[in-house]
């Protein structure tokens, strides 16, 4: 059975969210302290984290690079912090994910799966959506059985989004892993090449279904 820690320290919402996942199958632990959060991961391992941000003695970010210093648990952080300053903190110190309160139980439950699988040993190697299919291994992209030619570049940013399915990669990080960390804030040529992308592979491009924005933080490949 998969095991959730939820971490917050309001409890009528730590008591909501225990209660819907237990009634969907999971098994849930419960913290309310960064530092019971910490304990709680060493002592008995979980499968995935959803972790306030705003808790009585550590903030959450602190509490992701703690996490990360010798765990890779997947973590979704739910948190009332709306910035985008907080969510790319949040990201760049580890988390998976990021959920704003007031939040959907089944965008929740989504991104939590979503994390789930991220964490998972192996990736899937093929990835089939109702418009493309794209062969990891074979590094090949089709559409409707015909072969779509992309640029190294499209195929790099392509990849790095598959492989973080469901989840929020930000402007950062595509631009260090695909043109280094020298152009990072160069969120423009991102733009252009997404625009690419949707062209050659979205059935409605100026609709996405797959290829999403997060405007001020980023981009998600949804399936």
């Amino acid at each position: 059975m998969t095991t959730v820690l939820i971490v917050d320290d309001e409890v009528q919402i730590l008591r909501a969210l225990q209660i819907n996942l237990n009634a969907r199958g999971y098994s849930t632990a419960t913290a309310l302290t960064g530092q019971a959060a910490l304990d709680q991961a060493a002592e008995h391992p979980v499968d995935v984290i959803i972790l306030d941000l705003g808790l009585p003695d550590l903030d959450g970010v602190e509490v992701i690079h703690r996490l990360r210093r010798w765990n890779s648990v997947p973590i979704v952080v739910l948190s009332a912090r709306h910035g985008s300053d907080d969510k790319i903190q949040a990201l760049d110190a580890g988390a998976d994910d990021y959920v704003t309160k007031p939040f959907g139980m089944d965008e929740l439950l989504a991104r939590l799966r979503a994390a789930l699988r991220r964490g998972t040993t192996g990736e899937a190697p093929v990835v089939e959506t109702d418009s493309f299919t794209v062969d990891l291994p074979a590094q090949r992209v089709t559409r409707r059985g015909m072969p779509v030619r992309l640029t190294p570049t499209e195929w790099n940013i392509l990849e790095l989004l598959i492989r973080n399915t469901g989840a929020l990669v930000t402007h950062e990080k595509l631009l260090t892993h695909v043109w280094g960390p020298a152009y990072i804030g160069e969120t423009a040529y991102l733009r252009v090449y997404l625009a690419q992308l949707r062209r050659k592979l979205e059935a409605d491009p100026a609709n996405p279904k797959h290829l999403l924005t997060e405007t001020g933080l980023g981009y998600r490949f949804q399936e």
